[in-house]
């Protein structure tokens, strides 16, 4: 191949440009935004111009990333203002660019495009989001079985990858930070709807308050964003009805209770 040939074949690479959030709070107060430019290759998506920067051009560069495989859900960010795995998403549909990468909205930015993620953690875990069932069989007795249809009432939000997206798109999070969110009240609904599981009524107070289901407007951006299809916002309103029903037995029926 001749230097021509080597010059033609360099001009013929496309490239495209990202906008990154930074945030270095030992350097700055504020944050900001550096465009690097990256090639625009049809099979790579965000995350590995994300990576091309980390290891080519800036290694300051901080963010979290996994599996690659859209199963860990650690690479959440913003790209041009939605919220998306940066490890499914491909540079070539947001050609010509440019393309604003930002930390995930509604959370507090740690670091670049690190979130923190503490908040999530405290009401997931207060959802109780395991099976509880204090009486269960023994090993010895045997297995629990469960029909195709059983499981098919709640194998949907099995999926949730933990990825917050969800949170990230709720405008209800955002105004209202005390909100349970879309998430912890689908796995919520997960184990609740599993007939091992005997933690409805544990987990009724925490549902069924004002930081719970009845928070939600029911705008349905959870499940538009969900990379798993899971369908937040179906599981709250699911479990709205059945809230509902179940107050109304209280006051019609209180000796069915």
């Amino acid at each position: 191949m001749t230097e021509t040939d080597i010059n033609t074949t360099i001009e013929e690479v496309a490239t495209i440009e990202l906008e990154v959030f930074r945030y270095r709070p030992e350097k700055a107060s504020a944050p900001s935004f550096d465009t690097f430019t990256v090639p625009l290759h049809d099979e790579w998506v965000l995350l590995d111009a994300l990576n091309h920067i980390k290891d080519e051009i800036d290694g300051s560069l901080s963010y979290r990333w996994s599996c690659r495989m859209g199963v860990c859900g650690s690479c959440g960010m913003m790209a041009n203002g939605e919220a998306v795995l940066t490890c499914a998403a491909f540079l070539k549909d947001y050609a010509p660019g440019p393309i604003r990468i930002e930390p995930l909205a509604n959370f507090p930015v740690a670091r670049d495009l690190i979130v923190g993620m503490d908040d999530f953690m405290e009401k997931l875990n207060r959802v109780k989001p395991w099976v509880i069932n204090e009486n269960g069989k023994s090993v010895e007795e045997g297995e629990y079985l469960q029909t195709p249809e059983e499981l098919d009432d709640y194998v949907q939000y099995t999926m949730c990858i933990n990825c917050m997206l969800c949170y990230s798109a709720c405008p209800i999070y955002g105004m209202e930070p005390s909100f349970i969110g879309p998430a912890a009240l689908a796995l919520a609904q997960r184990y609740n709807l599993d007939l091992r599981d005997h933690g409805n009524e544990e987990r009724m107070d925490i549902l069924s308050s004002d930081e719970g289901i009845w928070q939600c407007t029911f705008v349905g951006e959870c499940s538009e964003v969900c990379p798993k299809h899971v369908d937040p916002a179906g599981a709250i309103q699911r479990y709205k009805v059945e809230a509902t029903n179940n107050w109304w037995k209280s006051k019609l029926m209180p000796w069915s209770n």
